[in-house]
């Protein structure tokens, strides 16, 4: 005990003193630590103080001593590991073999569990998104719930990592899940079962004659490829171009930045998509649109919602800032940090955020998010159960009979198959209005 308590401090102080007195601009990062500064000089002001160091040995000293069950040190020096990055931002934090093997499944898309897309906030397990047909979101678990308990034991808000962990699992094995819904008191059990999750991260449909839905539940490694393929399918069904396209991004927990730069990039001719700021150079870049528009400038909406991160606000603040779309929904969920995963050998990574996504109007997404143009209030359609109930002119008794007015008995019968979808369909509407509007636009070019 005494020769790791021993160590321990040795380590601290080495750290103390590489960074009590940085190198210079452009220094060589593999480059030895300067030598300690003389005892008469002042230390800066960010230096590792010796009392804190003393402080942290104590507290290892008495937790290995005194703690209810025996704690091995390679589990008491992760747990601090882990604190030193929690407490830096929800989105900082340690990865060993088999964080860094999930991080990797979830940029291609392929995994066994839930389909869930979490942070970790204030010490709770929040949801960001449900992925689209995987059994979260067929569960009814929504963007914004807090998960409380999994298998009848709490979520700790001191050990998140392990409870992340635990959501997945082989498949076919059912876990409960006690999920607090936004704005409610009562936590309710959702029973899921696990499942191989390959995420399509696109589809499309056509939602009238000329005008398309495109749906991206998240961004990966073939998002661009795959939504270049549903876009030419739509063009095909609709046997001529479209006049606009109805982009989903609402519930979409974001992604590889690189994917979202190019979906920006396929529906702007020209302009900045986003530009990052950090402390270091390399954390400073800027990315732009290259010619070549899919929709050839026809109309664009996207839905966004309080879902709505991380790269997901990135393609929705380009195409609003570029004034090449209309947005419409809520306000987006504000993740506007990078992360950089920093290898520290072969089977273990650091994920630290290192620098700031800015919209090309130079407006921060962080905690803000991004307002949409129209907000739209969280509500969903419905059919009436009589849809016999409008009064008119065929009413009166006696009136002038109009040109192939039949019977009413004749009449077309309310569609059973309205969308209930509320912000689709107020997106719709928002298109067409637009659609209207094209022609004359061009007109007025030419």
């Amino acid at each position: 005990m005494r020769s790791l308590l021993a160590f321990v401090s040795m380590f601290a102080l080495s750290t103390a003193v590489a960074f009590a007195d940085p190198p210079d601009d452009g220094a060589d990062d593999a480059a030895p630590a300067k030598a300690a500064a003389p005892a008469e000089k002042v230390a800066p002001k960010n230096a590792v103080d010796l009392a804190d160091i003393r402080t942290f040995t104590a507290v290892y000293s008495l937790v290995k001593q005194a703690y209810v069950d025996d704690v091995d040190d390679r589990r008491l020096m992760r747990a601090a590991i882990q604190g030193l990055l929690s407490n830096l931002d929800p989105h900082s934090e340690y990865l060993d073999k088999e964080a860094l093997a999930g991080l990797t499944e979830d940029t291609t898309g392929s995994y066994a569990g839930l389909g869930l897309e979490v942070s970790q906030v204030d010490g709770t397990l929040r949801v960001v998104a449900p992925i689209d047909d995987t059994p979260a979101q067929r569960g009814g678990i929504r963007a914004g719930d807090t998960i409380v308990r999994i298998d009848g034991k709490p979520v700790q808000a001191d050990d998140l990592d392990t409870a992340v962990a635990r959501l997945r699992g082989k498949p076919g094995t059912s876990i409960t899940l006690s999920v607090l819904h936004e704005k409610q008191t009562t936590p309710v059990d959702i029973t899921l079962k696990r499942e191989a999750i390959r995420v399509a991260s696109v589809r499309g449909r056509l939602l009238d004659p000329g005008f398309g839905y495109l749906r991206i539940s998240q961004f990966q490694e073939e998002t661009a490829a795959q939504l270049r393929k549903q876009f030419d399918k739509l063009v095909a069904a609709n046997k001529a171009p479209l006049r606009g396209v109805v982009l989903d991004l609402r519930s979409n927990p974001g992604g590889l930045v690189n994917a979202a730069v190019e979906i920006a990039d396929d529906f702007l001719d020209s302009g900045v998509i986003v530009s990052t700021r950090g402390r270091l150079k390399q954390a400073d870049t800027s990315y732009s649109a290259t010619p070549g528009d899919l929709l050839d400038g026809a109309p664009l909406v996207v839905l966004v919602d309080n879902g709505t991160a991380s790269a997901a606000e990135i393609v929705a603040g380009a195409l609003k800032d570029n004034h090449r779309a209309l947005l419409m929904g809520r306000r987006t969920f504000g993740k506007g940090s990078v992360q950089t995963v920093l290898p520290i050998d072969a089977e273990r990574a650091v994920k630290l955020t290192t620098a700031r996504y800015y919209t090309p109007s130079g407006a921060s997404i962080q905690a803000a998010g991004i307002q949409p143009d129209i907000a739209l209030a969280d509500l969903s359609l419905s059919v009436r159960d009589n849809d016999d109930l409008s009064f008119g002119e065929r009413d009166l008794p006696n009136h002038l009979k109009g040109t192939g007015e039949g019977d009413r008995d004749e009449a077309a019968p309310a569609r059973r198959d309205a969308p209930r979808d509320y912000a689709l369909n107020e997106a719709l509407n928002a298109l067409k209005a637009l659609a209207l509007r094209a022609p004359a636009a061009a007109a007025k070019k030419n």
